[in-house]
């Protein structure tokens, strides 16, 4: 009796080991079996696919990103050379488009996850059956996407992404944002279009604590995932329409406009720009263009820099519609400036060097002017502008600064900017009406005057009723 409960227990044992020993290779077994091609359709092999299936990530359909330089020509009216960019354009790699996608995943990860053969495509269609959906097809780094292919990743890349510590908050004041927001000219679905102040950066740098693109990003974001994106710039002290592009997509297209070549078409280019200014001393003619090469000249060993007229190989051409407003007897005069280029500091070194009437508050450019320099009296009818006496954020100070001041601020101010609809551009594209973009309607931007120039304005006009 003892012998046969022993040999009882022995089986029991040997029963219980083997279980164990065989459940992992079963379960691998059904795991394998998940992604065949096998048509069993029992309930128990169903679930485990569907299991399957939710431990891949899915990034979204491929779309071929538009050729913004073609589109930009197409925009101006050029004729674009076919053959050349289209292909360029629309080709784009497995690889590629990962990292489009997941720009946090290291590159070594990416690089590895399609040599071990675990980046797969869904092959999935609107008429596909169930069976059909449930397939994945291996990729490889260098295979070219068709629009609308669902590239898959293993669900557990998301342990390797590094985690970022979120930077500071630049400003915490709900004033600062709501001073930030105020200064919105137009928002749509691509752009967003602000009135600068003068005294504010474009762009941050050593010593610059808060500038446009900084507070842009953490107050004017809204419900984007990013911050709007700078495309051209404004100097410091000058102020007025600045445009920032709301995704990537307006940010590229609005860049390849502002680098668009517009000497051809001048007045009817598709990007238009004008500025106000307040000169010292009368042109010659009360209208021109000027047109003359710029190029920049770096001083005291590196630590400073101005542009200057050169005919140096390395200068770039710029080119000034201008046109006298009004003169006044003191030697003052009001410009209307239209750059067709976007050189650094071009307006301010065609009016002090080729016009020779340097821009009011412009010691950079007009020192010489700028050492005989006379406030204007007030008029004796004269009632002051009250700036606001607010506290304003960032450093900001709107007292004083025109012409009646001893140090007057820099009297230039982008009065108007007219601009394609970017935002219908690109819903153009994406419907294929690519022949209809050269006839999109186009955007005016108006910036009112900061207050030191519009006060300017008011003392020079009191002037002339004397």
């Amino acid at each position: 009796m003892a012998e046969l409960l022993q040999l009882r227990r022995r089986m029991l044992s040997f029963s219980y080991h083997h279980a164990i020993t065989t459940i992992p290779y079963l379960q691998s077994t059904l795991n394998t079996h998940c992604f065949s091609t096998s048509s069993s359709s029992s309930p128990q092999e169903e679930n485990p696919c569907a299991n399957e299936r939710s431990r891949w990530l899915q990034l979204p359909p491929f779309a071929p990103q538009v050729d913004t330089a073609a589109l930009a020509r197409k925009i101006s009216g050029e004729r674009i050379v076919s053959g050349k960019s289209d292909e360029a354009a629309t080709t784009t790699t497995a690889i590629k488009w990962i990292r489009r996608c997941c720009p946090d995943l290291p590159l070594s990860l990416v690089q590895k996850l399609f040599r071990l053969r675990q980046v797969k495509k869904n092959l999935i269609h609107t008429n596909a059956t169930s069976e059909q959906q449930a397939r994945l097809k291996r990729v490889s780094a260098k295979d070219v996407l068709s629009p609308g292919e669902i590239l898959c990743l293993p669900a557990n890349v998301r342990q390797s992404v590094p985690t970022v510590k979120k930077p500071p908050r630049v400003c915490k004041d709900t004033d600062e944002m709501d001073f930030v927001r105020s200064l919105e000219l137009y928002k749509d679905d691509a752009i967003i279009v602000v009135n600068k102040p003068p005294g504010m950066a474009v762009q941050g740098g050593v010593g610059i604590e808060c500038s446009m693109d900084t507070l842009a990003n953490k107050y004017l974001k809204y419900d984007y995932p990013d911050g709007p994106r700078l495309v051209h710039r404004l100097d410091r002290d000058s102020s007025g329409v600045l445009v920032l592009g709301r995704d990537q997509a307006s940010a590229t297209l609005l860049h390849s406009i502002f680098r668009e070549k517009t000497s051809s078409a001048l007045s009817d280019a598709i990007l238009q720009r004008k500025y106000i200014a307040l000169v010292i001393g009368v042109p010659k003619q009360t209208k021109g263009l000027i047109s003359v090469p710029l190029a920049k000249v770096v001083l005291d060993d590196g630590k400073s820099e101005r542009i200057t007229i050169s005919d140096h190989p390395s200068a770039q051409h710029a080119l000034t519609e201008y046109s006298v407003i009004e003169s006044f007897s003191n030697g003052l005069t009001w410009l209307e400036l239209s750059p067709l280029t976007g050189r650094k500091h071009q307006l301010r070194v065609h009016c002090a060097e080729v016009l020779q009437t340097p821009i009011v508050g412009d010691a950079k450019y007009g020192w010489r002017a700028h050492k005989r320099w006379k406030p204007v009296p007030l008029p004796s009818n004269f009632n002051s502008i009250t700036n606001h006496k607010l506290q304003l954020p960032f450093g900001l100070n709107f007292e004083g600064g025109a012409v009646s001041e001893k140090q007057p601020f820099l009297h230039l101010h982008c009065k108007q900017m007219i601009l394609p609809d970017i935002s219908s551009t690109l819903k153009m594209v994406g419907a294929s009406d690519f022949d209809e973009v050269s006839s999109l309607k186009k955007l005016s931007m108006v910036a009112p005057l900061p207050s030191h120039m519009q006060m300017s304005w008011e003392i020079l006009k009191n002037l002339v009723v004397e």
